[in-house]
């Protein structure tokens, strides 16, 4: 029998402010275990929560960007667990009233564009964290985190592929970073998903029963996940298994989801309201304001860059994945240079030279600067693009500018025919069999004395030169 995948996320946003979500306690990463804590955050008796307005508003900011239904009157609920990490023994977050609900996001698969439904987005305060490593006595809880603001972000099961599930990520990660409401840090913890997996048939309406996977730290841990998930439950099924509804852990290490737990539902969690946060309107002026401060958006600034400078979808679909590198592309353009040209430099050479260094675009030491200047020099003609690769990964280590580097490394190309002639008549000397090859029609044998030629230069002597003076004297 033939199956599909019912895929789902809730994504975790740590929002960017100074201070908790229900307290003034900072929200600074690293520091000191249990020094970020006061009696509110930990729930002590007497202690009353007053909501952070900066948090609310990245609520509504991203509810917008993602074309969410503003709420009009937002409460507050207390959802009930017992865990060491929880010091109230419940978590203030939204039950029937969260901050946006309903909209969608945009995303371009293999086979086209497809619209991934939103539930909803609601506000809430985070667990601490349980220490186990280096630990021998059993486990310590740091309580910096407990009360950090989050939105959860819960897609509808529209996804039914890993690979949609990756893109819908990227879309939304990239969308969270254009409105700078999060750093997206998913090794710190700002940016957390949960994937909900379950199998049907092909045809059939009914959803399956579904597992949810847990600590997906990375995009590619969450598309391996569900890829080892749908495997997993088809196996199952095949051989007469019945699915259970539970929570299961990603092991990376082994490729291979665990069972952690059986699934709550919202019954289990006994929502209530908060008694302490009483219900209110949010007022249609501040959420005017809030769309106010959204700025173009990735989908609109791809489509521009498609547009504008004549790029194909794809190459405008890369550029606009980080918001510091379509900057950085637009700068270039705006400097005169031709935008395939800049495109083709940024993701292919400096992308793969960030890459291999573990770099993000807040630590390129390459400025704009340099790099129209790099592209300079390769029109000029005074390096070759074989150097330029060279020049650039010197950038990428050093942060120095082209010119300097071709200048202190001689690395100028050499285009001066007298001094290219000799090695041009050594080489097809040393290489009669190339040469009746490329009299006799095989016009490959061209590139194999060409790089012979490179070779003997270093790779500086200009290649259009050397191509014209290699042919004029094969032909004579």
């Amino acid at each position: 029998m033939a199956y599909e995948a019912v895929i789902g996320l809730e994504v975790h946003v740590q929002l960017n402010t100074e201070s908790k979500i229900f307290c003034g306690c900072a929200t600074t990463f690293g520091d000191e275990p249990n020094s970020n804590t006061c009696p509110v955050c930990l729930g002590l008796p007497g202690s009353l929560p007053v909501l952070n307005k900066r948090a609310l508003d990245l609520g509504i900011k991203v509810g917008l960007a993602i074309n969410s239904q503003i709420a009009e009157r937002l409460k507050f609920d207390r959802k009930n667990y017992f865990y060491p990490d929880l010091p109230k023994a419940y978590q203030i977050s939204q039950f029937d009233m969260p901050v946006a609900s309903g909209g969608y996001i945009d995303i371009i698969t293999s086979e086209g564009e497809r619209r991934i439904g939103v539930t909803r987005a609601h506000l809430e305060e985070d667990a601490g964290k349980l220490l186990h490593e280096g630990i021998i006595d059993g486990s310590h809880v740091d309580y910096n985190r407990t009360g950090t603001p989050l939105l959860e972000i819960v897609s509808e099961p529209d996804l039914r592929t890993p690979e949609e599930a990756y893109l819908y990520l990227t879309a939304l990660k990239a969308i969270l970073e254009y409105l700078e409401v999060s750093d997206c840090n998913m090794e710190e913890g700002s940016l957390r998903c949960d994937a909900n997996v379950s199998i049907r048939p092909v045809g059939q309406k009914e959803f399956g029963t579904k597992a949810e996977i847990k600590n997906l730290n990375s995009f590619r841990a969450v598309q391996k996940s569900i890829e080892y998930e749908i495997r997993r439950q088809k196996d199952a099924v095949e051989d007469g298994e019945e699915i259970v509804q539970e929570t299961r852990l990603w092991n990376d290490d082994k490729g291979v989801t665990i069972s952690m737990r059986s699934k709550e539902a919202a019954h289990d969690y006994r929502y209530f309201p908060e008694p302490d946060l009483v219900p209110f309107t949010i007022a249609r002026d501040v959420v005017a304001a809030v769309q106010a401060t959204i700025p173009e958006l990735p989908r609109a600034k791809q489509e521009r860059f498609r547009d504008a400078f004549n790029l194909s979808e794809y190459d405008a679909s890369v550029l606009v994945q980080n918001k510091t590198m379509a900057l950085f592309f637009e700068s270039a353009v705006n400097s005169k240079v031709e935008p395939k040209q800049a495109a083709n430099w940024i993701q292919g050479e400096l992308l793969a030279g960030m890459n291999s260094r573990g770099l993000r675009w807040s630590d390129l030491q390459v400025t704009v600067e340099g790099f129209v200047e790099l592209l300079g020099l390769i029109e000029k003609g005074t390096i070759s693009n074989t150097i330029a690769k060279d020049v650039l990964n010197d950038m990428i280590d050093s942060g120095k500018y082209p010119a300097k580097i071709v200048e202190e490394k001689g690395l100028s190309q050499v285009s001066d025919t007298s001094s290219l002639q000799p090695i041009v008549d050594s080489v097809i000397e040393k290489n009669p069999q190339s040469v009746s090859d490329y009299q006799s029609g095989k016009k490959n044998a061209l590139g194999f004395l060409m790089g012979q030629i490179m070779k003997r230069t270093g790779g500086k002597a200009n290649p259009q030169l050397v191509n014209k003076m290699l042919r004029d004297t094969l032909e004579a």
